[in-house]
């Protein structure tokens, strides 16, 4: 006798939908549009060119002839940049702590967990951008500068030995100030806290230690990151300066250093 089965329907067990992840190029597409969404950046940006630039012309056009002082003709051109300095790292600062500021940080931290490609895509973007724009301006102020200052002892050119090399020295220099301040301000996630870091730290502790009688002090603050920065546009460094590519090494070191401390922190600390 044979016994009849009968078979109800099929069910499939429901499978598992893998988490979503953003790639590599998705995460600089989303930091990309985040820092030029952001009023800041065209602020920050814009004065760190226009100071520069107008600084540069009104510095070439009233000077007559040196005082006696060893001028650097690219550093004189260039002084706007120490305003151009502040600007960019108040930008690196709003990259990383403004973000802890407005709760952002949530929606980007959620989007991707596992947290450091956000900070690696904001390093990214960030030099970039900034690095783009204070290449283009050193190379356009430099010039126009040198414009007023055609038959005096300042006067040289693109084409001279070593002035390409500190132009974009100085935009280099100014770029990884920027970065070192944007890994503080993500390890502080405080912008007034980062701000005081910046100030006491890279500015004011150099400035008075200079106070102290000591060449091995003196041989030390070499190392800071503003007078390595400023190592990479001196055309001839003089006797206890930084070679530009001392200068260099060190910024990379303090650069490493500040982004290994913020990517501890972010893994370890809740958002």
């Amino acid at each position: 006798m044979s016994t009849a089965t009968t078979t109800g329907p099929k069910t499939t067990a429901p499978t598992a939908t893998a988490p979503y992840h953003l790639s590599s190029r998705g995460i600089l597409r989303s930091e990309w549009h985040k820092l030029w969404t952001l009023r800041s950046t065209w602020i920050m940006l814009g004065l760190a060119s226009i100071f520069t630039v107008i600084l540069g012309v009104i510095l070439g056009a009233t000077y007559s002839s040196s005082s006696g002082d060893d001028i650097d003709p690219v550093t004189y051109a260039l002084l706007g940049t120490q305003i151009g300095q502040a600007a960019i790292a108040v930008l690196g600062i709003l990259v990383t702590a403004g973000e802890y500021s407005t709760g952002m940080v949530r929606a980007t931290m959620a989007a991707v967990p596992r947290r450091l490609p956000v900070l690696w895509a904001k390093t990214a973007v960030f030099t970039t951008v900034a690095l783009g724009t204070l290449l283009v301006t050193n190379f356009l102020t430099f010039p126009l500068a040198q414009m007023f200052l055609g038959g005096t002892d300042l006067e040289a050119s693109l084409g001279d030995s070593g002035i390409a090399r500190a132009v974009a020295g100085n935009a280099v220099g100014t770029a990884f100030l920027g970065v070192i301040v944007l890994g503080l301000g993500s390890a502080l996630r405080s912008i007034p806290g980062t701000i005081g870091a910046y100030v006491g730290g890279l500015i004011l502790l150099p400035q008075l230690a200079t106070t102290i009688p000591n060449d091995t002090v003196q041989d030390i603050l070499n190392y800071f990151p503003l007078p390595a920065a400023e190592s990479l546009a001196i055309l001839d460094a003089s006797s206890g300066d930084l070679s530009p590519g001392t200068g260099l090494l060190t910024l990379c070191g303090w650069a490493v250093a500040s982004l290994t401390v913020a990517a501890y922190l972010l893994k370890r600390r809740d958002v």
